[in-house]
């Protein structure tokens, strides 16, 4: 199974956590939700592998229980 990265891994979070906030300034909760999915499936088809992206999936899922 591929090893999905769980740990910081971003150069500046706080700043990426403030473009990814303004990203949604304005937007109705359906134009956000669009936008978050579209964000979603722009990274997924970065990483590209399905062991990587299936592995995501279970971790997230988890952690909405």
């Amino acid at each position: 199974m591929a090893k999905l990265v769980t740990s910081l891994n971003i150069a500046a979070p706080d700043d990426f956590y403030e473009k990814l906030i303004r990203a949604h300034e304005g937007l109705s909760d359906d134009d956000s939700a669009a936008l978050n999915a579209r964000l979603i499936l722009v990274l997924a088809n970065h990483i590209g592998d399905a062991e990587t992206l299936n592995e995501a999936l279970e971790v997230s899922r988890k952690a909405a229980r």
